[in-house]
């Protein structure tokens, strides 16, 4: 799976958290409507980046396991979350999200910002769904949200933010004849020196079908599929297509 280095890391840590931040508490209570989360306060988040969403549900009591690819990122999230760490109420793991082992027992798993749009085919999502469900105790729920085809249609563009510390640009480009999404962040960031370092960063975004997406949760043992907006994740959408972005809620068997 596409990792991050050190660089970006650290300008992802101050620049690009507040959809983590935002969507964590929608996240929480949408869980804690449902019958196995009065038992259950474990958190399994899959690329869980700097760890800002993972956070929240440290301060609610809840207990965890954050897995990313990227060493650099998994770093951030360890500060970001030292006393929970320091005192073994989270476990961060480094691994990739097509296969790893986190233990069991989870009521609640998830994997935001289009996370998993990263993985390279359906192969591996299929893949990161079955981790999940092994993960997950009974009845436990997989929250998490996709890009869609017609979201990604939409990179083709350059945006340019400049601050006293960082300069970023971003080139999206939606790349139909290879099914992918690419965006590439150059940037310059200010070390303590006053020097600026340079990096680079390319990532993509694979468009997955949402019905497809659907149908592999099923087979994955995810029986109970819904996919909604994040401003009511109870509802299902009746165009999950014509959205950029879809939030799906699955429950294991």
């Amino acid at each position: 799976m596409q990792s991050y280095g050190k660089v970006f890391a650290r300008i992802y840590n101050s620049k690009w958290t507040a959809f983590a931040l935002g969507l964590a508490p929608v996240l929480a209570a949408h869980y804690e409507t449902l019958p196995v989360s009065r038992g259950n306060r474990r958190v399994l988040d899959v690329c869980c980046g700097t760890g800002q969403l993972l956070a929240h549900f440290m301060e609610r009591g809840y207990t965890g396991v954050g897995v990313d690819a990227s060493a650099s990122m998994l770093e951030q999230a360890a500060c970001n979350n030292r006393a929970a760490v320091a005192d073994g109420r989270l476990a961060l793991v480094r691994a990739d999200a097509a296969a790893f082992r986190a233990g069991t027992g989870f009521g609640l798993a998830v994997s935001t910002f289009d996370a998993l749009n990263h993985l390279p085919g359906e192969a591996a999502l299929a893949s990161c769904f079955r981790c999940v469900h092994d993960a997950l105790a009974p009845g436990g729920l997989f929250l998490f949200d996709l890009n869609t085809a017609s979201g990604l249609r939409r990179w083709n563009h350059v945006n340019v933010d400049e601050s006293d510390d960082t300069v970023l640009i971003n080139r999206g480009i939606f790349a139909s004849d290879m099914d992918r999404a690419y965006t590439r962040i150059t940037g310059f960031l200010r070390t303590e020196s006053g020097l600026y370092e340079r990096f680079e960063e390319t990532e993509y975004n694979t468009p997955f079908g949402m019905d497809r997406v659907r149908d592999l949760l099923v087979q994955a043992g995810f029986p109970r599929v819904r996919r909604a907006s994040r401003q009511a994740l109870g509802t299902e959408l009746p165009d999950p297509e014509a959205e950029a972005r879809v939030y799906f809620g699955a429950q294991r068997d």
